[in-house]
């Protein structure tokens, strides 16, 4: 799958934050929301699962997130999927939010999905680093993923780190286990006990985990 082409429009910042912004491209628009870092170079990209819109694990993770790291002079972009049950589509939206940052003049980028996509961002990521064009991945963070489409795994060149809830309802923290084994070092498995699909129950405690992996590998020189 190749890098796509696209034109953007951004509007006026929100009062949370981030500027909404919109990624037309031969496939369709893909919506976005942008938490602008100025001169940055560093971003996070953050993606939900099937349930759509701009969903969100652990009790707003990502707009908490997407907001604290910018004292860190690290940039957020949220995207929303235009289909979140078509795996290659789904891809293709975080390659076009990929390539809205390279013009930002980001150069390196985490990627962060929770349950479907965390397939998505594995395989964007083994992607991204074949056709080397615009941000480069330096970290993937799956958060309670699926197993099905993560077989690229084994092709990932960057640090990979897997939280799962092991009383998860909905998919089996036996798919991180999955994952894990099949990944590349550096690789870390955080299995979160009583918790959840939506890791509501341990929020805080996600959240600092993803803080420090995220800044730990961002900001590395």
């Amino acid at each position: 799958m190749a890098v796509p082409r696209l034109d953007a429009t951004m509007g006026i910042a929100d009062a949370e934050g981030f500027r909404p912004v919109s990624l037309e491209t031969d496939r369709g628009p893909v919506e976005a929301r942008y938490y602008p870092v100025p001169d940055g170079e560093l971003a996070v990209l953050w993606v939900g699962g099937v349930g759509g819109g701009f969903d969100t694990p652990a009790r707003g993770l990502y707009p908490r997130l997407a907001a604290d790291l910018t004292a860190d002079g690290i940039a957020s972009l949220r995207l929303r999927f235009r289909d979140p049950r078509d795996l290659e589509q789904a891809v293709y939206d975080v390659l076009c939010g990929l390539s809205f940052l390279g013009r930002q003049g980001i150069r390196h980028v985490a990627l962060v999905g929770h349950s479907f996509g965390g397939a998505v961002v594995i395989q964007a990521a083994v992607i991204q680093a074949a056709v080397s064009n615009g941000s480069a991945v330096r970290t993937v963070v799956t958060l309670a993923t699926q197993s099905y489409g993560t077989d690229p795994v084994t092709d990932l060149a960057c640090p990979i780190l897997l939280v799962h809830g092991e009383a998860d309802e909905i998919l089996s923290p036996d798919c991180s286990i999955h994952v894990h084994r099949k990944a590349r070092e550096p690789k870390k498995l955080v299995l979160v006990p009583g918790t959840g699909h939506a890791m509501d129950e341990a929020s805080e405690a996600v959240c600092r985990e993803l803080r420090d992996w995220l800044k730990a590998y961002l900001l590395e020189r």
